[in-house]
């Protein structure tokens, strides 16, 4: 996928806040309590504590048992909760509340049940080798999900929460686009990577067929992609210029997966597997880390 149709993602979200820049700072700093407890039924204070109560409740039998293998189960479904739950008990119905909450339905349930197989599958996730047996660490990785699965899903709080509907216009059909390129994007990486795995053949090496020829993450550019669509299909339906801060969504989700949990742990895997193969290194030498875009020319590693 070219550069410029990632940038085009992100100026999509962007191109929204120049005009309301200083009237966001100004209305974030006049933001009192009660509007933060009713701009919906619930508030976004309710909805966070919701969000925390599952993962915290998950937390505490996940620490007792010892295991993280609900640990992603429970984060989508978080999603699917505060979701469901803007869009039962929010404000005023219309087409763009239940566009933006179908979204977040559809990927929460197809990313949830793929993450539940792989897991069941492999039967661990890495992530939590060194710190599942630590109830204080334990603690902070289920809240950190909490604040994970809140932050992302602001956009379509303010919009499940707004008091007066926004129709949908032609404009939406780029966020439309977005979403569905990168949805599809991470389905097909997924299932790819999948069907290679359950290969006999596939025993101790490194995907590069696929989308996984043209880059190194094609899954993880499709999650931002797809998470930049959502909030450019929410922008137009925002109901005060402070709530533009949602921007935060699409910016955490590519931080997390390119700084933090994501690209960093999976190529330093990686390079401790194959690192010293000539294989890997040709691999990682042409093959971009994130844009799926043509390999770059050949270069002969040694």
């Amino acid at each position: 996928m070219p550069m410029r149709l990632l940038l085009g993602g992100t100026v999509a979200g962007a191109s929204m806040l120049p005009e309301a820049g200083s009237a966001i700072a100004a209305s974030l700093h006049s933001l009192r309590t009660a509007e933060l407890l009713n701009m919906q039924e619930m508030g976004l204070l309710g909805w966070f504590l919701v969000d925390l109560g599952i993962n915290w409740a998950g937390w505490a039998v996940a620490a007792a048992l010892k295991t993280e293998m609900f640990y992603d189960a429970l984060g989508t479904s978080s999603f699917l909760a505060l979701t469901a739950g803007s869009l039962i008990t929010g404000g005023a119905s219309g087409a763009r509340k239940w566009l933006v909450s179908g979204m977040v339905g559809v990927w929460a349930v197809r990313l949830g049940s793929y993450l539940v197989s792989r897991i069941h599958q492999t039967g661990r996730d890495r992530r939590f080798d060194s710190i599942k047996n630590s109830p204080g660490k334990f603690f902070v990785a289920w809240t950190m999900q909490a604040v994970w699965v809140w932050v992302t899903l602001l956009p379509v709080l303010f919009i499940n929460g707004a008091k007066a509907a926004t129709p949908l216009r032609a404009l939406d059909a780029i966020g439309i686009a977005l979403f569905a390129l990168g949805f599809g994007i991470e389905v097909v990486a997924d299932w790819q990577k999948a069907a290679f795995r359950a290969r006999p053949d596939s025993a101790g090496r490194f995907i590069d067929e696929g989308l996984w020829s043209y880059s190194r993450h094609p899954n993880y550019f499709g999650e931002m992609v797809l998470w930049w669509g959502v909030f450019a299909t929410c922008a137009p339906g925002f109901s005060a210029p402070w709530q533009y801060a949602a921007v935060a969504s699409p910016l955490l989700v590519a931080w997390l997966l390119t700084s933090v949990s994501g690209v960093p742990l999976l190529e330093k895997s990686a390079e401790e597997r194959w690192g010293s193969t000539p294989e890997y290194r040709e691999y990682k030498a042409r093959t971009h880390v994130l844009l799926p875009l043509p390999r770059l020319k050949d270069t002969h590693t040694s």
